[in-house]
C-alpha cells in the first residue's frame, strides 16, 4: 500500500508548487518521513554515520545586519508574461532601429563614408551584442539569484561588490580601446588614406560606448535577477530616438556624404558623439526601475574574501568567448571591407561589402532578439533555481518547452525572409534619392536569403547555450563557440578565395548558416549528455580563502544521503532520468512547420512580385506575401501534426485557432 501524506498543489515540499506554477507530480507518490527521535531507536541497529562538521555561519557585518532575511523561495513571475513584455520592447526597439539604419544610410550611404562609420560604430556594438546576447547576462544572473537565495541581506552586499569590480574593469577596457583605436580599426578593416583617418576619428567618438553598454548590461542583470525584465528591453528605444534625431538633424542641415572626403571634422564630431549620447541615455534610463525594485547601489571595494572568485572565473571564460567571437568578426569585417572596396573599383552595381553584410545581419537577428532572447532571458532565473535545487532535468524540459512554443514564430520568420527578401530589403533600406538604392537593397536581399536558412538553428543554439550558464558552467560554451566561430571564419576565407567578386560577400552569409547548423548540433549533444548525468553529488564545503562571508546556508541536493533529514531534504525530489530536451521531437517539429509554410511561401513569392520593385510596391507585396504564408501555416499545421506549436502563435496574433487535444485524450495513467 502507498501512503499519501503531502502530495498535491499545496505540497510544502514541492519546489514547483512553491514557485507558483501549476502542480505537476514529479514522480509517483512517495512517503514523507521525518527523522526518528533518539528515544525510539531500536536496539541492534548500527548508529547513523557521523555528519561532517557544519560550516560556521559568520556574524553579519555592521552594514548588513539591519537587512531583514528574505525568503529563498518566492513565487516566480510568469515566464510567458515576462517574455511578452520583453518581446514588445524588443520589437519596438528593432522597429526604430530600422528607421535609424535607414536614416544613417540616407545620410552616409553604403559607400566609403558609410563603411567607415559602420566599422567604427560596430566596434562597441559587437561587444554590446555579445554582452546583452547572453554572455555576462547568463553568467551573472545565476550568481545573483543564488546570492539572493542564500545571503541574509538578499545579496545586496554581494551585488554591490560585483558591480563595483566590473565597473573598474570596464573603465580600464574602455580607456585601452580608446588609446589603441587606430590598431583596432586596422584589425577590423582594410581602409587606407582619408577613409582610414575618418574611421579612426569615428572610433575615438564611439569607443566610449563600451563603458556605457557594460553599465547598461550589468544593471539590467540586477533587474533580471529580481524578475524585472521590461526596462532592459524598452530603454534601447531611447537610444534609437536619440540617434534618429542626430542623423535626421544632419540631413535637415542639408548634409549627406558618400566619399570619405565629404565628411568634415564637425560632421564626424556630431555623428560620433551623437551616437554615444544615445547609449548614455539608454543606461541612465534604468535607474528609475532599479529604485522601484528597491535596489540602492553603494560602491564597495572590499573584494578580498567576498566570494567573487566563482563569478569572475566564469566571467573570464565569458570574456574569452567574446575574444574568440571578436577574432571571427575581425576576419569577416576585414574580408568584407576588402570585397566592398574591390567591387566599387570594378564598378559592380550595389554595395557588396561590410555595410551590406551588416545591414542584412541586422534584419536576420530580429526574430532571435524579439522571440528567443526574450523568452530565454525570462526563463534563466527559473533555470538557475532548478540548478541550485539539483533538478537538471527541469532545465532541459524548460528549454525544450520554450523551443517548441517559439518554433512556429521562428520558422515563419525564416520562410518570410527567404521568400520575400527583396520586398523586406526594400522596405527596410530602399530610401533616399541617390542612384543605386535598388541595387544596394537587392544585394542585402541575397544576403538575407542566405542567412535565413540558418535562422532556426541560430535561435535554438542561443537557447541551448543558456542551459550551461544556468548550471554555472561558462567553460563549455567557450569551447562550443570556438567550433562555431572557427567554422564561420574558415568558410568565409574559402568563400573569399573561391567565389567571383560579386558573390564573395554572399558566400560569407552562407558560411554563417553552415556554422550555425553545426553549432546547434554540437551544443545539443553536449547539453543533452550533461543534463542526463544529473547534478553532481553534494559534498561538505571545504574552507576556502575566498569563501563568501555573507553566505548563511548551503542548499542541499543529496536528499537521500545516509543520515539526511528527510523532513527537510525531501523538498528536492528524487533525480529523474534523461535530459528532457527531446531533440528528435524538436527537429521533426521544425520540419513539419517548414512544410506547412512552403505552399504559402511559393504563392507569396509569386504574388509579391506582381506589385513591382519600387518601395511602395515592395510594401504592398510584403503584406500580401506574408498573409499567404500565414494562411498556409494555419491551414496545414493541424493535418501535419504541428498545431500545438502554432496555437500560441495564433493567440499572439489574436487569431481564433483551436488548441489540439493532448495525446491520449487527456487521460493519465495512475
Amino acid at each position: 500500500m502507498t501512503m499519501h501524506t503531502a502530495d498535491g498543489p499545496n505540497d510544502p515540499y514541492d519546489p514547483y508548487a512553491r514557485q507558483g506554477g501549476p502542480y505537476v507530480p514529479a514522480d509517483p507518490p512517495t512517503v514523507q518521513l521525518g527523522r526518528i527521535p533518539a528515544q525510539f531507536d531500536q536496539a541492534g541497529y548500527p548508529p547513523p554515520p557521523p555528519q561532517p562538521p557544519a560550516r560556521p555561519v559568520p556574524q553579519p557585518r555592521a552594514s548588513e545586519e539591519q537587512e531583514p532575511p528574505k525568503p529563498a523561495d518566492r513565487p516566480a513571475a510568469s515566464t510567458g508574461r515576462n517574455g511578452l513584455i520583453m518581446a514588445l520592447g524588443s520589437l519596438a526597439s528593432r522597429a526604430l532601429g530600422f528607421v535609424r539604419s535607414a536614416v544613417i544610410v540616407a545620410a552616409l550611404t553604403t559607400g566609403p563614408a558609410g563603411e567607415a562609420f559602420n566599422v567604427a560604430n560596430s566596434l562597441p556594438n559587437i561587444v554590446y551584442m555579445m554582452l546583452i546576447g547572453g554572455v555576462l547576462a547568463s553568467v551573472f544572473v545565476p550568481e545573483l539569484v543564488h546570492a539572493m537565495q542564500t545571503h541574509r541581506d538578499g545579496g545586496q552586499a554581494y551585488t554591490d561588490r560585483l558591480l563595483t569590480l566590473c565597473g573598474v574593469i570596464l573603465v580600464v577596457l574602455t580607456l585601452g580601446a580608446w588609446l589603441f583605436a587606430p590598431q583596432i580599426v586596422d584589425l577590423y578593416s582594410e581602409f587606407d588614406g582619408v577613409q582610414h583617418e575618418l574611421a579612426v576619428t569615428f572610433a575615438r567618438y564611439c569607443l566610449p560606448q563600451i563603458f556605457f553598454y557594460g553599465v547598461f548590461t550589468l544593471l539590467g542583470q540586477v533587474l533580471n535577477a529580481r524578475d524585472r525584465f521590461g526596462a532592459m528591453m524598452w530603454t534601447p528605444v531611447l537610444n534609437n530616438v536619440v540617434a534618429i534625431g542626430v542623423f535626421g538633424g544632419y540631413l535637415a542641415m542639408g548634409h549627406h556624404a558618400r566619399a570619405a572626403e565629404e565628411v568634415s571634422s564637425g560632421d564626424a564630431l556630431l555623428l560620433g558623439l551623437g551616437s554615444t549620447l544615445g547609449i548614455v541615455v539608454q543606461a541612465a534610463a534604468l535607474l528609475p526601475s532599479l529604485r522601484s525594485a528597491g535596489f540602492r547601489y553603494r560602491p564597495r571595494f572590499d573584494w578580498r574574501g567576498a566570494g567573487l572568485t566563482r563569478p569572475l572565473r566564469a566571467a573570464g571564460w565569458a570574456l574569452a568567448l567574446v575574444a574568440a567571437t571578436q577574432l571571427s568578426f575581425a576576419v569577416i569585417t576585414s574580408l568584407s571591407t576588402g570585397v566592398g572596396t574591390a567591387a566599387a573599383q570594378a564598378h559592380i552595381p550595389g554595395g557588396r561589402g561590410f555595410s551590406a553584410y551588416n545591414n542584412a545581419y541586422a534584419l536576420f537577428v530580429v526574430p532571435q532578439g524579439v522571440i528567443t532572447v526574450s523568452l530565454v532571458t525570462a526563463l534563466l532565473p527559473g533555470m538557475a533555481r532548478a540548478a541550485t535545487a539539483g533538478d537538471y532535468r527541469k532545465i532541459g524540459e524548460d528549454l525544450s518547452g520554450v523551443l517548441r512554443s517559439s518554433a512556429a514564430m521562428v520558422v515563419t520568420a525564416a520562410v518570410l525572409f527567404f521568400a520575400l527578401a527583396p520586398q523586406i530589403a526594400m522596405a527596410a533600406y530602399g530610401y533616399g534619392a541617390r542612384a543605386g538604392v535598388h541595387d544596394d537593397a537587392m544585394v542585402i536581399a541575397s544576403l538575407l536569403m542566405a542567412f535565413a536558412i540558418g535562422l532556426p538553428a541560430f535561435c535554438a543554439q542561443y537557447g541551448l547555450a543558456r542551459g550551461f550558464y544556468a548550471m554555472g558552467d561558462a567553460r563549455t560554451p567557450f569551447w562550443l563557440t570556438l567550433v562555431s566561430t572557427g567554422t564561420n571564419a574558415a568558410l568565409c576565407w574559402v568563400a573569399y578565395e573561391v567565389l567571383p567578386l560579386q558573390d564573395k560577400v554572399i558566400g560569407m552569409a552562407v558560411a554563417h548558416t553552415v556554422a550555425a547548423t553545426l553549432s546547434v548540433l554540437v551544443t545539443g549533444v553536449a547539453l543533452g549528455r550533461r543534463l542526463a548525468k544529473g547534478a553532481p553529488p553534494a559534498a561538505a564545503p571545504a574552507p576556502e580563502a575566498d569563501a563568501d562571508p555573507d553566505s548563511t546556508m548551503v542548499l542541499r541536493t543529496d536528499a537521500f544521503a545516509p543520515g539526511a533529514n528527510a523532513t527537510v531534504d525531501l523538498g528536492v525530489r528524487r533525480a529523474r532520468r534523461g535530459s528532457g530536451l527531446e531533440g528528435f521531437r524538436l527537429v521533426t517539429l521544425h520540419l513539419g512547420l517548414v512544410l506547412a509554410c512552403l505552399p504559402g511561401a511559393l504563392a507569396g513569392h509569386w504574388l509579391a512580385g506582381r506589385f513591382g520593385e519600387g518601395l511602395f510596391g515592395s510594401l504592398a507585396g510584403l503584406a500580401a506575401g506574408s498573409l499567404a504564408v500565414l494562411l498556409s501555416l494555419f491551414v496545414l499545421a493541424r493535418p501535419l501534426g504541428v498545431g500545438a506549436s502554432v496555437a500560441p502563435f495564433a493567440r499572439k496574433l489574436r487569431i481564433p485557432y483551436p488548441t489540439p487535444a493532448p495525446a491520449g485524450g487527456g487521460r493519465h495513467r495512475r
